[in-house]
Formats: C-alpha cells, sequence, structure tokens
C-alpha cells in the first residue's frame, strides 16, 4: 500500500523563491519536465490549458470535450478562478500581459 504524501510547505514556498527569481523560460521548461514525472506534467499543463480556455469564455462542457476530461474536473478548475484573489486568475493575467 502506497503511503499517503503531505505537502512539505517550506519546500514549496522555497520553491516558489526560486522560480520566481529568473525569466529563463527554456530552463523553467527544462525543470518542469525534470522534476515532474511525465504523468504530472500532464496534470499541471492540462490544469493550466482548461483554466485558460474557462478564462477565455470557453463552455465547460466544450473544454471538457476538447481536453478529454470529466466535467468534475472543469467544475473545480472553474470554481478555482471564482474564488477571491484566485492565484489561477492572477497568473493568467500576468501571461496575459506578456502577450
Amino acid at each position: 500500500m502506497r503511503q499517503k504524501l503531505t505537502v512539505n510547505h517550506p519546500a514549496v514556498k522555497e520553491l516558489a523563491a526560486v522560480l520566481s527569481q529568473t525569466d529563463d523560460q527554456e530552463l523553467l521548461k527544462e525543470f518542469l519536465e525534470s522534476i515532474l514525472t511525465p504523468n504530472e506534467l500532464a496534470e499541471v499543463s492540462t490544469r493550466w490549458a482548461l483554466v485558460r480556455l474557462i478564462d477565455d469564455g470557453i463552455s465547460q462542457r466544450k473544454v471538457a470535450d476538447q481536453l478529454g476530461l470529466s466535467l468534475c474536473k472543469i467544475t473545480r478548475g472553474s470554481k478555482e478562478l471564482q474564488k477571491e484573489n484566485s492565484a489561477f486568475q492572477r497568473m493568467i493575467n500576468i501571461f496575459k500581459e506578456t502577450l
């Protein structure tokens, strides 16, 4: 039986600090591909894609069809976007500023 992992909050804070210190997109991409398993990278990138599509006004059903996800996962992403001071929304706004 697998042991349930717990979040190491000091390590997350340290990781966020170091990631915020570079603007080298290729280094960040290589780092993510190194630290995450292919499945973890697929999960993270799909979550980003789904909140971007929802933010663009695409219906949850179309997002589910397009990304091959359950409506439950789409609803979770949608709820995260609607939270006050949503981190997802703030990151999307930063992304949009770079376009």
